[in-house]
């Protein structure tokens, strides 16, 4: 089959079958094109709520299906494939986070959204890399243990500096690939275009940088700007995307290195294949995901 083809066969079957099917912003664009709803993970997460089908197909990662099912434990939550795991979320795991919390047995955990729901569930509040800031300066404690990507701890903690923050030397190993001389040369080849980067990046590169954001904030930064060139410092993806939404501007990637190998597992044969039967089924124990959900309504209330 063509591509296009099998995106019309995906289609008939997501119907036929009663299928939601979500896609992460990393996925590639022939996956996005058949997704009810794109985004980053906290929009995917939210964007269950309401859907009539009875089956969720996660396009992304493992902690995002599982955030799926702890929010929407009715629905059937499929991970479209099975070994898409986060390393960030990944490398924290529940015994080294219980290390660090009875080293600051008096600050609060803030989980980035980014870890497993064993985390969450040992957590107090969770946080996007959009919401961090807002939500954690609504919190009444000072003090804050920030898990597990110590790079977007250190941007809250420059804007909040009323707080004591901790951190887990954790990170995305996809964007801590990228440093100040990836900045250096691609703002010397394209001196006319802004940098747009994740706060997951070193701060040597955020420092550089024109805006920093989420995903979403850099697309929609991008999308809404006058100006016509920018270097993007994400996923690059990310790249593509925004070159099919804005065909009158130009974008560039920070670095060629900034793959999520991950994300690039699933397929449009993974989404064909989950349809008809395959792909892993996300299972929480229900004392587990209450637990869990607990930092992610904390979040919600703050204002997430």
């Amino acid at each position: 089959m063509t591509v296009r083809e099998l995106q019309n066969e995906i289609l008939r079957l997501k119907k036929e079958r009663g299928v939601f099917i979500l896609a992460h912003s990393y996925e590639r664009h022939e996956i996005l094109e058949i997704a009810d709803v794109t985004g980053d993970s906290y929009r995917l997460a939210t964007a269950v709520k309401g859907a009539k089908e009875d089956t969720v197909l996660m396009c992304g990662v493992r902690f995002m299906a599982e955030t799926v099912k702890i929010l929407a434990p009715e629905k059937r939550v499929i991970l479209s494939e099975k070994d898409a795991g986060c390393p960030m979320a990944d490398e924290l795991t529940p015994e080294l986070l219980g290390d660090l919390q009875k080293k600051y047995p008096n600050a609060v955990t803030a989980a980035y959204i980014n870890t497993t729901a064993r985390v969450k569930a040992m957590s107090d509040v969770c946080v996007t890399s959009s919401s961090a800031v807002k939500v954690l300066s609504r919190l009444p404690e000072k003090e804050i243990l920030f898990v597990p990507d110590c790079n977007l701890g250190s941007y809250c903690a420059k804007s909040l500096p009323e707080k004591t923050f901790h951190f887990f030397d954790g990170g995305c190993p996809v964007h801590k690939q990228t440093g100040l001389s990836d900045v250096l040369r691609a703002k010397e080849e394209h001196p006319n275009a802004l940098i747009l980067v994740h706060p997951e990046c070193l701060k040597e590169v955020t420092d550089k940088a024109d805006y920093i954001g989420s995903t979403s904030g850099i697309m929609d930064f991008a999308k809404k700007s006058s100006c016509k060139e920018f270097i993007i410092g994400t996923e690059n993806t990310i790249v593509e995307h925004l070159q099919y939404e804005c065909p009158d501007k130009k974008f560039y990637p920070l670095s060629k290195k900034l793959i999520c190998e991950d994300m690039r597992l699933t397929t449009l044969k993974s989404v064909y294949d989950c349809l008809l039967g395959g792909g892993e089924e996300i299972i929480l124990d229900e004392p587990l995901r209450l637990a869990a959900k607990k930092c992610i309504d904390k979040m919600i209330e703050l204002g997430g």
